[in-house]
């Protein structure tokens, strides 16, 4: 007599359910592109890893649209996407700040740049575990790529205008690392941008404005991407500063971010 053997409902390894190949190898490209900033940082090609660093922003910001348009969207290339993030955006611009300017404050310096790591693994982590749950309309915090872009555009810029000499640079670069740092792991809420819709009809003279933003990022590369981000990071503490002032003032029916 034959015993009936029940079917294993064992969960597939990763080896059988294989991976998604493109938009993986974005996240693969933004990873690379993170590990050759830290190798230029190490080598004093500082204008190098800045760039390399907004070029992961970009891939980063590919990934997930092309998993979402291609409908491969999977458990494994969330993990590797928050992993290539931790590099890019965490590891690289702590480094990189810490070999540009940061190093000659001794162990101010380095604090600070762990700081900094220390805030984008908090980030990643809080992100994480808040998917789901958050107004998709907010950051809580700010990103950790535009966290990393305040600290590589600061780098960037100043090669490119050759603003290194400056005696003050080193406690400048210290206060933007430590800014960016902070403002990852703080409650303050950034817009995401979620709402914004291609496939909405817009006024004519959006196109306008586009291509105006675009002469002038191909003209000004570094002065009109650090200047964007840092109108960003100062958002979130403006509407935030404007809601307390607002709340304190009688004026119940203001509108918060979180509302």
């Amino acid at each position: 007599m034959q015993t009936s053997v029940t079917p294993s409902r064992e969960k597939p390894t990763l080896r059988r359910q294989g991976i998604y190949l493109l938009p993986n190898l974005f996240t693969l490209a933004a990873l690379f592109a993170g590990f050759y900033a830290v190798v230029q940082g190490m080598n004093k090609n500082f204008e190098y890893a800045a760039m390399a660093i907004f070029i992961a922003m970009v891939l980063d910001g590919l990934d997930g649209r092309v998993a979402r348009l291609t409908h491969s969207q999977s458990a494994f290339g969330a993990e590797f996407d928050s992993l290539s993030d931790m590099v890019s955006f965490g590891v690289a611009p702590a480094l990189v700040a810490y070999e540009w300017m940061l190093r000659g404050l001794g162990k101010l310096g380095w604090m600070v740049a762990f700081i900094y790591c220390a805030g984008a693994a908090l980030r990643l982590a809080r992100f994480n575990t808040m998917i789901g749950t958050a107004d998709k309309r907010w950051f809580t915090g700010i990103p950790s790529p535009a966290a990393a872009a305040l600290v590589a555009g600061l780098v960037w810029i100043c090669h490119e205008y050759g603003y290194n000499d400056l005696a003050i640079l080193p406690w400048v670069a210290l206060g933007f690392t430590a800014f960016a740092g902070i403002s990852m792991v703080t409650n303050v809420k950034f817009w995401s941008f979620k709402e914004i819709h291609l496939r909405r009809k817009v006024p004519f003279v959006a196109m306008l404005v586009v291509v105006l933003v675009i002469l002038l990022l191909v003209s000004k590369p570094p002065l009109v991407l650090f200047g964007f981000f840092v109108g960003y990071g100062l958002s979130g503490y403006v509407m935030a500063l404007l809601g307390l002032s607002r709340s304190k003032n009688g004026g119940g029916s203001a509108v918060s971010p979180e509302q």
